[in-house]
C-alpha cells in the first residue's frame, strides 16, 4: 500500500514468523535487501519504499489494532523498529478494514491504532461509503501524483515517545560540533539545524545535497553526537534521529526543510518529522527562532519541502523546554496497490 509519501508491504502479524530474527530474515528476502536496486524483491530502491507494517488485533482496550513499523535497509541488510512511520500509518486503518480486523461504518470509520514502536496512539478517520474503503477523493498531497481520499490522523502521546521528552536534552538550544541545534521528539527524534551554518542555502534539491560529500559528512557527525545527548546511545547503524535542515520559507509557508533520513535526502518530509519540526520551531528560543514565519492561531503550520508543502496542526502550552504538546494532527492519503502472494528469494 501507499501511505502518504511512502510505500510499504503490509502484513498481518499472524502471517509472519513470531520469532523476530526469523521474521526479519524473511522480510529482507521479500524486499530484496541487500541490493541497491532491490531487483529481486518488492523494495523500490529507496528508504521511502523499503518499509514494512505488521498489523494485529490489539489487546489494549484503547486501541483496535497494533501497528509495528519496520524500516528495512536497501543496500544494507538491516531491519529496525527504532522509529515510527507516520506516512505508512495512514495505510493502517484502511488495511485493518480490508483484512476484517475492524468493521467499517456505513459512511466513515475510525480506527484506533497503537504504535508498538513507541506505545503512542493515533486515530485514523476515513470514508467508507457502503462499508468499503473509498480511496478516491480530492485531497492532493505534495510528493504524490493526483488526488485521493482524505485520512485524518490524530496523535496522542507523541511528545517524547522515543527519546523520553519533547526536548530530550533538557534544552531547546544546544551546540553540537560547533553548530547550534534543537533536538526535539514529537513522535520522531529530530535534530533541527540551520542551512546557513552548513554553508548552504537550504533550497538545494535532494540530489544536490546527496552529492555534497562535505555536507553529508558534517550532518552525519552531528547526528551521531546529538543522538548521545538525546539519550539514544550509539545510532551509527540506526535510522534515527532524523536531521532536518531549516531555512526561511520561500512559498508562503512557515519554514523550508530538507530532511536526511539519515543518509538519503527525503523528497518531501515524514508525518512525524513534520510534527516534530513544528513543535521545535514553535518554541521560543529554538534554532528556528529567526527563520520561522509562525502561523496565526488556528492556521496550519505549513512545512515547505522539496516537492511542495505539508500542513500539520500542532499546538503547544508553556515555554522553553517545559512546553507540552496539546494537539498533533495531519491529513494524509493512502491507496491499496496490490493484494496477493509474494515469493521470497531463497536464502543465500
Amino acid at each position: 500500500m501507499r501511505g502518504g509519501t511512502s510505500k510499504g508491504a503490509m502484513f498481518l502479524a499472524s502471517d509472519l514468523p513470531a520469532d523476530p530474527a526469523a521474521r526479519d530474515d524473511l522480510l529482507l528476502r521479500i524486499m530484496g535487501t541487500p541490493d541497491p536496486r532491490q531487483i529481486d524483491g518488492l523494495g523500490g530502491a529507496h528508504p521511502l519504499t523499503s518499509k514494512v507494517a505488521v498489523i494485529s488485533p490489539s489487546p489494549d482496550p484503547d486501541a483496535d489494532v497494533d501497528y509495528l513499523f519496520l524500516q528495512l535497509g536497501v543496500d544494507e541488510a538491516f531491519v529496525t523498529d527504532r522509529q515510527n512511520c507516520g506516512n505508512i500509518l495512514a495505510a493502517v486503518g484502511p488495511f485493518a478494514v480490508e483484512r476484517g480486523l475492524v468493521e467499517a461504518g456505513p459512511d466513515r470509520t475510525r480506527v484506533r491504532i497503537r504504535m508498538l514502536n513507541t506505545g503512542s496512539l493515533a486515530t485514523a478517520s476515513f470514508a467508507t461509503p457502503g462499508g468499503e474503503v473509498d480511496y478516491d477523493g480530492d485531497l492532493a498531497i505534495d510528493g504524490v501524483p493526483g488526488t485521493a481520499g482524505a485520512i485524518t490522523l490524530d496523535f496522542e502521546g507523541t511528545a517524547g515517545s522515543t527519546a523520553g521528552a519533547l526536548f530530550p536534552t533538557g534544552s531547546v538550544l544546544d551546540e553540537v560540533d560547533g553548530i547550534e541545534v534543537t533536538c526535539v521528539d514529537n513522535g520522531m527524534p529530530t535534530v533541527l539545524l540551520r542551512a546557513t551554518d552548513l554553508g548552504i542555502a537550504g533550497d538545494e534539491s535532494p540530489a544536490e545535497l546527496e552529492a555534497d560529500d562535505a555536507v553529508a559528512a558534517r550532518v552525519e557527525r552531528i547526528r551521531i553526537a546529538a543522538a548521545r545527548q538525546m539519550g539514544l546511545g550509539d545510532v551509527t547503524g540506526a535510522s534515527i534521529p532524523k536531521m532536518v535542515i531549516l531555512s526561511a520559507p520561500r512559498r508562503g509557508g512557515a519554514l523550508t526543510t530538507r530532511s536526511f533520513i539519515p543518509k538519503r535526502v527525503h523528497s518531501s518530509i515524514g508525518v512525524l518529522g513534520a510534527l516534530s519540526v513544528a513543535a521545535g520551531a514553535l518554541v521560543e528560543g529554538s534554532v528556528a527562532r529567526d527563520l520561522v514565519a509562525a502561523p496565526s492561531p488556528g492556521d496550519p503550520f505549513v512545512v515547505e519541502h522539496p516537492t511542495g508543502h505539508f500542513d500539520v496542526d500542532v499546538a503547544l502550552e508553556g515555554s522553553g523546554s517545559g512546553a507540552t504538546v496539546t494537539r498533533s494532527a495531519a491529513l494524509r492519503t493512502a491507496r491499496l496497490i496490490f493484494d496477493g502472494v509474494v515469493f521470497p528469494r531463497p536464502r543465500p
